[in-house]
């Protein structure tokens, strides 16, 4: 199937730089990049985060921000209750990626995605929090996830990076 299109959850980190290349090259996805922001990145930071995806291969990148909603129906609570793990650690970035997905899971609809990727590892709980929303969100949406799925290790990625 030609023009094949995917939507990359894009941190602009190396897992999904990885991402964008590999599934780019490997399995000629159109990889369309996109960030949620819940706050904390600057208009400059999220247009050179822009220009990093499309010159790693993206074929789009969009910037979807959920600040206000995050804050109103999350944050707020959190922040009231002073909810914290271990009496030490906030809370707030697991909820981050529920919201995360969630804009994911809309933004895949908007262009008749096959498929949604994230750069999980398979370390820690954020796979499950992104293949949850995803599966419920977009039953029959393929969900692909190059690095947890193939086991590719730090230095395999930067490798691949390198030579491509």
């Amino acid at each position: 199937m030609k023009n094949k299109n995917i939507i990359l959850a894009y941190s602009g980190g190396l897992d999904t730089s990885f991402c964008i290349k590999y599934l780019s090259i490997e399995e000629s996805w159109n990889v369309h990049a996109v960030t949620v922001n819940t706050g904390g990145f600057t208009s400059s930071e999220l247009e050179i985060m822009g220009a990093k995806a499309l010159s790693l291969g993206a074929k789009t990148f969009q910037s979807v921000d959920t600040v206000d909603a995050y804050y109103e129906q999350c944050i707020k609570f959190l922040i009231y209750g002073n909810v914290l793990r271990n009496n030490t650690y906030p809370l707030s970035v697991s909820a981050e990626r529920m919201f995360q997905a969630l804009e994911i899971a809309k933004y895949a609809g908007t262009i008749n995605a096959q498929a949604i990727a994230h750069g999980s590892t398979g370390a820690g709980n954020d796979q499950v929090r992104f293949d949850l929303v995803f599966q419920v969100m977009c039953p029959g949406i393929e969900i692909i996830t190059p690095i947890r799925d193939h086991c590719f290790s730090r230095q395999e990625e930067v490798a691949y990076l390198q030579k491509h």
